[in-house]
């Protein structure tokens, strides 16, 4: 069966939209206007959820195959970071004071200055990250404000292909049951839970409604439809929120609420009008990147932190759209840079686990 390439693009397409709002909520904050940061999550990471569910099938032993290879890589990644963190703290030690290295962490904004930097290992951040408990990488910290995603991502995913094997009659049930929960969480905040519940039953459904989809494509005739009922919700939720709720889109993602729901129907009907129609026949830079998202989801996390000190002393110095397009352009050069590289940690990480498994073997 041949690969669609349309995923790939659409995977990469959402991956250098990533880079974009990374770009633009993290360094971004000292100079790019709270307008253009809004606006940068109108491509956001519900399209990962709805490209996960395309391609998802019922096969539960090939999914659950597929996530422990995730995991693994995802380990080998974050130990490959937490001795980069440590390895940058013992050298800065060595050269600076603690007060100048703290002043060098400061680059990152108060909330992510560390006041707690030493060179003993701190081993319990390590296996946080393993088990998913994303505490803050003092060097990098956008890598871990990102990882939110990929929890959610093992989780609806098991309960997704659970559904899809067990259930593949009452899907749409299903899907009315999240996005049923999805409204109760919002019309009855109280109800709202905390953890992963609000997260799960909205992509959830996003998931399985884009499963559906699977294969099909949305007649010409019912475009200008579904596009005049998202141009309706966005007008009923400036009517009904007011015009302030604009600034507040970020603040509605976490976990998400109607507002930033509202705010993120225009990508994803645009990405299921697109499926089936527009035809991607050869393998590009964008394909490529949608091959490789995973490594350049973990990479735009580290470059996304080191621009912070390239925007800190340029941001007086150029007009704030000049330098916007300069650090984009600088992140994603260094997201694809990094991602190559590692690429090949993944590789001599699975190298080494495979040597100890020959010799561990019985």
């Amino acid at each position: 069966m041949n690969r669609d390439l349309y995923i790939d693009f659409a995977k990469g397409l959402a991956t250098l939209s990533i880079i974009f709002i990374h770009t633009a909520f993290w360094s971004g904050q000292f100079y790019i206007p709270a307008e253009v940061r809004v606006f940068s999550l109108v491509f956001d990471v519900a399209l990962f959820y709805a490209l996960s569910g395309i391609t998802s099938g019922s096969d539960i032993e090939k999914t659950f195959y597929r996530l422990l290879k995730l995991q693994i890589t995802y380990m080998i990644f974050v130990t490959f970071l937490f001795f980069a963190d440590y390895f940058f703290k013992v050298f800065g030690l060595s050269f600076f004071s603690l007060e100048s290295f703290q002043n060098f962490y400061s680059t990152f904004g108060s909330k992510y200055t560390t006041t707690d930097i030493s060179t003993e290992p701190q081993w319990q951040n390590l296996g946080n990250w393993y088990l998913h408990q994303y505490t803050n990488a003092d060097t990098f910290p956008v890598v871990m404000g990102s990882f939110w995603y990929l929890k959610v991502y093992f989780i609806l995913t098991v309960f997704g292909v659970l559904i899809l094997k067990f259930f593949p009659k009452h899907i749409n049930w299903f899907i009315a049951i999240c996005l049923l929960l999805t409204l109760i969480f919002n019309v009855f905040p109280w109800f709202y839970p905390t953890g992963q519940v609000g997260y799960v039953a909205f992509y959830l459904g996003i998931f399985l409604i884009a499963n559906r989809m699977r294969g099909k494509k949305i007649p010409d005739k019912v475009i200008p439809l579904l596009y005049g009922l998202v141009a309706a919700a966005i007008i009923w939720m400036f009517w009904y929120y007011g015009n302030d709720i604009f600034y507040k889109i970020n603040r509605n993602k976490f976990p998400p609420k109607i507002p930033y729901i509202i705010w993120t129907l225009f990508s994803l009907v645009t990405l299921f009008v697109l499926y089936n129609r527009l035809k991607v026949s050869k393998e590009n830079l964008i394909t490529h990147i949608g091959k490789n998202a995973i490594f350049f989801y973990f990479a735009q996390g580290i470059s996304s932190s080191l621009v912070y000190f390239i925007v800190v002393p340029l941001q007086e110095k150029m007009p704030w759209w000049v330098l916007m397009i300069f650090i984009y352009i600088t992140n994603v050069l260094l997201a694809f840079i990094i991602a190559e590289g590692l690429k090949k940690v993944d590789s001599l990480g699975w190298n080494v686990l495979e040597y100890l498994r020959k010799k561990t073997a019985l």
